[in-house]
């Protein structure tokens, strides 16, 4: 009877497992089927299948008719390599039909030791683990992992190995078709409208500039992120590039292909917001003279922007909850809902818990949108990208003059460094087209740098408050004066030598609602 019982335990527990495997399995091969290009085929290596079996490094190499290549590995790819030389590993790989292990330490250093070999030896690697992936028409694949520490076979993952090799054989083809018909594309649009060719590529990681290590990290979670459907929130102060971030997390999705729909929540008056974000219907309000469709439905299958979330209306962040609730929109004076599927990326420079305490933003909203937050640090906080970033920032607008400035005297770049950058990125970019067109020769020796401001100097004074906190506290008090009366001669139009429509504007762009008026009687 024991034995039954743990006969029966035994095939539970089996069966259990093999549930886990083909979950990750699954999981595995949905995020290598979305993979369009190498960058985002090396996003999954680094970042998803690393996960799942702990390697240090790794190596894919493609064998076709005409060359042999390393098609992708963690930091380079398209490397060829010599196709007439002694590839025995190779050959062994594709022999075999289980994983290949290989002692790196036995391995002689002569000419026919394969390079990416060598270099991963030098690189401190112990084990490398090869194998064949299944051949799809005459090409022929082999992927190394590279581990610092001894792994035997009891410690390698065959099973979900072996679910997922066809897959990265098909993503292989699918990038290498996906190429031909890019080329043959630009050659045909090249012939018809014969354009400028860009000879500058894309910098840094997706046009983000920086090596520090919080930057690094930073790559990590939008890789990480970038492959789901998962709400990101971006925080970070003004000028530090929360809309690289978003168009970056975008570029590496599934929706790449289409157009990130951006849009400004502190850049567009209240009362046309809604319209802007839901589109309304013809006749739907005075000078709705046609059809406007809203910036959701125009993100359909693709990614919403919303930039400076924390500016939105408290009046309009429950519509706003409704469609991340129920995935469709309604527009104005519309009495059908229309489905949306759109990925949703936030950004603020705004304490958003904080804008909770003070009865400013929903809660409910800030739990719907915080699934993944991004920390953008400040300038400030990474000076040693500051070079790079001032660097990259000459060349992007000395050609705007034609001026063949080399770069900046030793002196300036570490008064650069030493700045506390409060306007981050945009404030560094300015100062240094600034400088760019008042430069006298070949090397910028003078800069107009800000003079360094002491936050300590303000501590003397109890609170210091933003422009908009000024203006709303303001205008209740006149309000309060007025006993609450906007228009005519005791009112606070008048009194602020504003026309009444005006004053009531106003009032709805900085929140000004009855309820702070009944608060304000209290």
């Amino acid at each position: 009877m024991d034995n039954q019982k743990n006969h029966h335990t035994e095939v539970i527990q089996r069966l259990q497992n093999m549930q886990k495997e083909w979950s990750v399995i699954s999981n595995l091969n949905k995020s290598l089927a979305i993979v369009l290009d190498k960058a985002q085929f090396q996003a999954v290596f680094n970042h998803i299948l690393k996960q799942e079996f702990h390697f240090d490094d790794f190596v894919l190499l493609r064998k076709s008719d005409v060359e042999m290549e390393i098609f992708l590995s963690s930091s380079d790819s398209s490397i060829k390599t010599n196709r007439k030389s002694s590839q025995p590993y190779f050959e062994k790989c594709l022999d075999s039909a289980e994983p290949v292990f290989i002692d790196l330490k036995e391995l002689s250093e002569n000419s026919s030791t394969p390079t990416y070999f060598s270099n991963a030896k030098k690189a401190g690697m112990r084990i490398a683990v090869g194998f064949c992936l299944p051949s799809i028409l005459n090409d022929k694949n082999v992927l190394y992992l590279f581990y610092k520490n001894r792994i035997t076979s009891d410690d390698f993952s065959h099973r979900i190995l072996a679910g997922i090799v066809t897959q990265i054989s098909i993503t292989i083809r699918n990038i290498l078709i996906g190429k031909k018909s890019e080329n043959k594309l630009n050659t045909v649009q090249g012939k018809i409208h014969n354009p400028v060719v860009d000879k500058n590529p894309v910098e840094g990681f997706h046009g983000i500039i920086g090596e520090s290590e919080k930057m690094r990290n930073l790559y990590d979670q939008i890789s990480q992120v970038a492959f789901s459907a998962s709400t990101v929130l971006i925080y970070g102060e003004t000028g530090t590039g929360k809309e690289l971030i978003a168009q970056a997390i975008h570029s590496l999705s599934s929706a790449s292909q289409k157009q990130m729909i951006k849009i400004n929540c502190a850049s567009i008056p209240t009362h046309l917001i809604e319209s802007e974000l839901f589109g309304h219907e013809k006749g739907s309000f005075t000078g709705a003279t046609e059809l406007r469709i809203g910036k959701f439905e125009q993100a359909q299958n693709s990614t919403i922007f919303l930039d400076e979330i924390g500016e939105l209306p408290l009046e309009l962040q429950g519509r706003l909850l409704r469609v991340l609730q129920e995935k469709e929109v309604q527009r104005i004076g519309g009495n059908k809902p229309i489905k949306v599927n759109a990925r949703v990326i936030a950004a603020t420079n705004r304490n958003l818990q904080e804008e909770i305490a003070k009865g400013n933003f929903r809660s409910d909203l800030f739990y719907r949108l915080n699934v993944f937050p991004v920390h953008l640090p400040a300038l400030r906080d990474r000076k040693s990208d500051i070079p790079l970033l001032a660097n990259h920032l000459l060349e992007k607008h000395k050609a705007k003059t034609n001026k063949k400035i080399k770069g900046f005297s030793s002196k300036i770049m570490k008064e650069l460094c030493n700045q506390p950058w409060y306007g981050n990125i945009r404030e560094l970019e300015n100062l240094i087209e600034r400088s760019i067109i008042t430069a006298k020769d070949n090397m910028i020796r003078e800069m107009d740098l800000p003079k360094i401001i002491n936050i300590q100097d303000f501590a003397e004074y109890p609170e210091i408050k933003t422009l908009h906190q000024i203006q709303k506290e303001y205008i209740l008090r006149i309000l309060d004066r007025c006993n609450h009366k906007i228009s005519g001669d005791s009112g606070a139009a008048k009194l602020l030598g504003l026309p009444a429509t005006t004053l009531i504007s106003k009032m709805q762009k900085l929140g000004i609602r009855k309820e702070h008026q009944i608060k304000k009687l209290k």
